[in-house]
């Protein structure tokens, strides 16, 4: 039988992925093609769910060694609606920083997934949100309150939106680019300069979908600024501070990655090695308990400000430095002054 005479009723099954190969792909087995996109997916189980019919190339159910080729939809579809819209209310510790009827502004520690997904189906901040609030509305990807995210092993201010007029109000406030976001990184490498800007559209990785990359010519990706200043220099690395003026998926850990300074730690863009620095033993274990104190990437959402959706009052928020970055820093305060010395 070929692919194309796969049959199935596609009435009774659920999506759980939806995939649009880019225009630059070069034609790629759809096995390993889901492999570089779904996080925590193994080969064998993307395998069995290929025999089992669960994989679509343009709505047709195609074989393992079927090639995906530019501009092709990708779709995985199970018979289980996907667990994300299975949310279940958990008693989880928020850090609530501010509240009211309309707005709920929480401090995300690192490690937190904010919404349910692939391989995080509990434990999760909206998780926690729907046993703290009511009703909470949805907006169109079906996450609760949510109006922006940040990354699991990222740190810092969300705000949260309990009506559907907040949501709305917040939702354009995003898309005008109206609101404030400052970040804190920690990065390899001696930025240049004082200041500066980064631009350059982003998109997934064409070598690893797991990954974003910078399109400098625009051809893939969104378009996405960074605006940074430095805050402090240490002898191989560099804290600063990240003003957003767009919201792309890790852009601001895609935009340092590609002017060269990759966040400290930041291991899935290659930033959990000795970058920058001396080839001394010492120097690389100093590097390693840097690392130990600090176990995941260098950032943190510090500043969150916003015009309130019914007062139409300019609220600003801040959040202390965690202490793992913190911790972090002192070692390279005090390396950088033994060095000097």
């Amino acid at each position: 039988m070929s692919e194309q005479e796969i049959e199935l009723d596609q009435d009774d099954l659920y999506e759980h992925y939806k995939f649009t190969a880019s225009t630059g792909q070069d034609p790629l087995r759809v096995d390993k093609f889901l492999m570089n996109f779904i996080e925590n997916a193994t080969r064998n189980k993307i395998q069995q769910a290929i025999k089992a019919g669960n994989v679509l190339v343009n709505d047709v159910a195609v074989k393992s060694n079927h090639k995906v080729k530019p501009f092709d939809v990708v779709r995985v579809v199970l018979a289980h609606p996907p667990h994300e819209n299975l949310l279940v209310a958990e008693d989880i510790p928020i850090d609530i920083v501010y509240e009211d009827d309309d707005v709920m502004v929480v401090n995300k520690p690192a490690g937190m997934v904010v919404h349910p997904g692939h391989g995080n189906y509990s434990g999760t901040l909206v998780n926690g949100l729907i046993h703290h609030i009511e009703n909470l509305p949805t907006n169109s990807n079906e996450r609760p309150g949510l109006v922006h995210r940040i990354d699991k092993d990222t740190s810092g201010l969300l705000v949260v939106a309990k009506t559907e007029h907040a949501m709305s109000h917040l939702s354009n406030q995003f898309y005008d680019r109206t609101t404030e976001r400052l970040y804190y990184a920690l990065v390899w490498g001696n930025v240049e300069g004082e200041e500066g800007t980064i631009e350059g559209n982003i998109g997934r990785s064409l070598k690893n979908r797991l990954q974003m990359s910078v399109f400098p010519d625009g051809e893939h990706g969104k378009h996405a600024v960074t605006h940074y200043k430095v805050l402090e220099r240490f002898s191989y690395v560099t804290l600063v501070q990240c003003k957003l003026e767009t919201g792309r998926t890790h852009q601001i850990r895609a935009h340092f990655k590609h002017i060269g300074h990759t966040l400290f730690n930041d291991e899935r863009y290659g930033g959990n090695a000795v970058l920058k620095g001396t080839t001394f033993t010492k120097y690389k274990q100093f590097v390693d308990n840097c690392f130990k104190v600090l176990p995941r990437q260098a950032l943190h959402a510090k500043t969150l400000g916003f015009e309130h959706p019914t007062t139409g009052e300019f609220m600003r928020f801040n959040s202390e430095i965690p202490e793992d970055i913190v911790q972090c820093l002192e070692k390279w305060r005090t390396y950088t002054v033994n060095q000097k010395e």
